[in-house]
């Protein structure tokens, strides 16, 4: 089974100002001649880490990862301001021009799926080759499955923890309930609801228990930023039209595409990985049996480092 490659160091930072307000956090590690490939984060408004960098071979591949507007390392911090699904298109490619890069394979889990599939379909000349994690087509349905009711049936302990932060009164539209609390001014009652987005989010993302990862999810910086910006981009339906992934799904088939979706994942649901390749009929679609919605599972992790070995193969 493959496992993450060693924890390597970049070899070059940039902070790109892509408007008076944002500025990105933008790191290269691995061969800077090597195949360029963008770590596309989730979230929105998670951050990249370290390990991010380790799904690659850094021998053959030129490793590019940046923080969405408003997390991470980028500026300003939980800034919610002009901070919209096609200010990251257009950011991703402002990244691009930057980086002086003609066409570069698009990596990108749950959120991250979301935007790379959002940005293939704006710019398919730019991108080599996609593969896509824990699908996250974004429609009103897989909001409301995990934040209303879908996920709840399945944790449901862990549901009581999430709902305690909201009065009895408004947890039918639980979205709305914690929107309003992380939107508003008041810091204690911001970072509670913060702590408690967030946290919902870490206990169901894999298939056995991780407490690191809780306490990844529960670090106050990545809390507030991820839980704010999440909720932002949720309420405005993620900026697109419904199913706008699948209507415009066939600027993309021509690209060389590889899902992996955890059977087991309930942040995410595995029929959204089925719908994309209904749409995808050439993708390759790789179903991990013992493994829920994380990157780091053993499984997902195996099969993902598979297809970046096998596309640095067909590039050789």
């Amino acid at each position: 089974m493959n496992t993450l490659f060693p924890d390597i160091h970049p070899y070059k930072q940039h902070h790109l100002a892509v408007d008076d307000l944002h500025t990105l956090y933008i790191e290269e590690s691995g061969n800077a001649q090597g195949i360029p490939v963008l770590f596309i984060h989730g979230g929105p408004g998670g951050g990249t880490s370290s390990f991010n960098r380790c799904f690659f071979d850094p021998e053959k591949y030129r490793i590019i990862l940046f923080d969405q507007r408003g997390c991470g390392l980028s500026t300003p911090h939980a800034e919610l301001k002009d901070n919209t699904t096609a200010h990251l298109i257009s950011d991703i490619e402002k990244i691009r021009e930057h980086l002086h890069i003609d066409e570069w394979l698009l990596f990108g889990g749950s959120w991250g799926s979301t935007l790379s599939l959002l940005y293939a379909e704006s710019f398919p000349e730019r991108v080599s080759g996609m593969i896509l994690r824990g699908i996250f087509l974004c429609r009103d349905r897989d909001i409301h499955w995990f934040y209303q009711e879908g996920a709840s049936a399945i944790f449901p302990d862990y549901w009581k923890e999430y709902q305690k932060v909201i009065p009895l009164q408004e947890r039918s539209e639980m979205l709305q309930a914690y929107y309003k609390r992380l939107t508003s001014d008041n810091e204690i009652a911001r970072m509670s609801a913060a702590k408690a987005w967030s946290v919902w989010e870490g206990r169901c993302s894999t298939l056995d228990p991780n407490s690191d990862l809780v306490d990844h999810f529960s670090d106050p910086h990545i809390a507030l930023a991820m839980a704010r910006i999440e909720a932002h981009y949720f309420i405005n339906k993620a900026f697109i039209e419904p199913d706008q992934i699948i209507w415009d799904a066939g600027k993309i088939q021509h690209i060389p595409t590889v899902i992996v979706h955890g059977r087991y994942d309930v942040v995410c649901p595995i029929e959204q990985a089925f719908a994309l390749h209904d749409v995808l009929p050439l993708a390759e679609l790789h179903i991990v049996r013992d493994a829920g919605h994380s990157a780091l599972e053993p499984g997902n992790t195996d099969n993902l480092i598979k297809a970046t070995n096998q596309f640095a193969l067909s590039k050789a």
